[in-house]
């Protein structure tokens, strides 16, 4: 590919495509406010007879994240189904029961252990670590938790990291994510266990769930990706082996401001490997 353009509708993109397996924060909402013409495009991709599977890196279970996206406006009818690394995380907890718990991550994720056999305890007694997020991401960065780490590597602490995003958009601001606290733990040499894109077991459950709703499974070739993240969506979609529609709109809006088309090598610096299209923002 020599470049590599702006595309104005999905409808242009959906030819031949029966599954879509959506991003949330960046392509549906921002975290303070939903975006109706992406929801409006996700539902009628739907209406025509497609599946949409939101995919997303919430450290919470999907009926959490089911009630954050009423709250923001998004109707149920613009998915099929929700899969989160929360969900994920959760699984984990249960094949561990009895096994006590350092929690790293604000209260409004206190979700993720709900109803399991959880027990939270310092981290001076802990058999392992569960982060969702920093406990207040408004002021804090992962340099902030480097000695507890550090603790918890003399330790040899397996960390569990519930959201591998290292930011995410609030508003019109970047806030870091438990993916920021994961990475330092794993360049001071921890052990660290990822749930969530861009890692194969999210997409295998989405598209499980994808062939619940369908009745059969999708074969590859008829699965669209849209995210806008290089790190988690576009990566983890190009592992999984699906396409990808790339939304500027979200974390690297700075990056695409003004550009109309990109060049060989704007997509190798911006990609490594380019996604299927570029949208500035997700409209039928």
């Amino acid at each position: 590919m020599t470049s590599l353009r702006f595309v104005e509708q999905l409808r242009d993109l959906v030819g031949g495509v029966d599954v879509v397996l959506s991003d949330i924060w960046g392509v549906v909402h921002n975290g303070l406010e939903s975006f109706p013409e992406a929801c409006e495009a996700l539902h009628t991709f739907r209406k025509q007879g497609g599946t949409v599977i939101l995919i997303t890196n919430a450290p919470r279970p999907a009926d959490s994240v089911q009630r954050q996206l009423r709250k923001l406006g998004v109707a149920d009818e613009t998915y099929d189904a929700i899969v989160s690394s929360g969900d994920l995380t959760r699984h984990f907890v249960a094949d561990h029961p009895g096994q006590k718990i350092f929690w790293i991550g604000p209260e409004r994720d206190s979700s993720i252990h709900r109803g399991l056999d959880a027990t939270l305890v310092p981290l001076e007694q802990a058999d392992y670590i569960i982060c969702t997020g920093l406990f207040d991401d408004e002021t804090e960065s992962a340099e902030d938790y480097r000695d507890t780490l550090l603790k918890a590597l003399a330790r040899k602490l397996t960390l569990v990291c519930a959201n591998p995003d290292i930011v995410v958009e609030r508003g019109d601001r970047l806030i870091y994510c438990a993916g920021a606290v994961a990475e330092l733990y794993r360049e001071l040499g921890g052990e660290v266990i990822f749930y969530g894109k861009p890692h194969r077991p999210i997409y295998e459950r989405a598209m499980a769930l994808a062939a619940e709703r369908r009745g059969r499974p999708t074969e590859l070739s008829r699965v669209l990706a849209i995210g806008d993240s290089v790190r988690t969506d576009l990566t983890g979609a190009l592992g999984f082996g699906i396409d990808l529609l790339f939304v500027t709109r979200g974390i690297h809006s700075e990056q695409f401001e003004g550009i109309e088309q990109l060049d060989a090598a704007s997509i190798k610096e911006l990609f490594g490997h380019p996604p299927r299209a570029l949208m500035r923002e997700l409209k039928w």
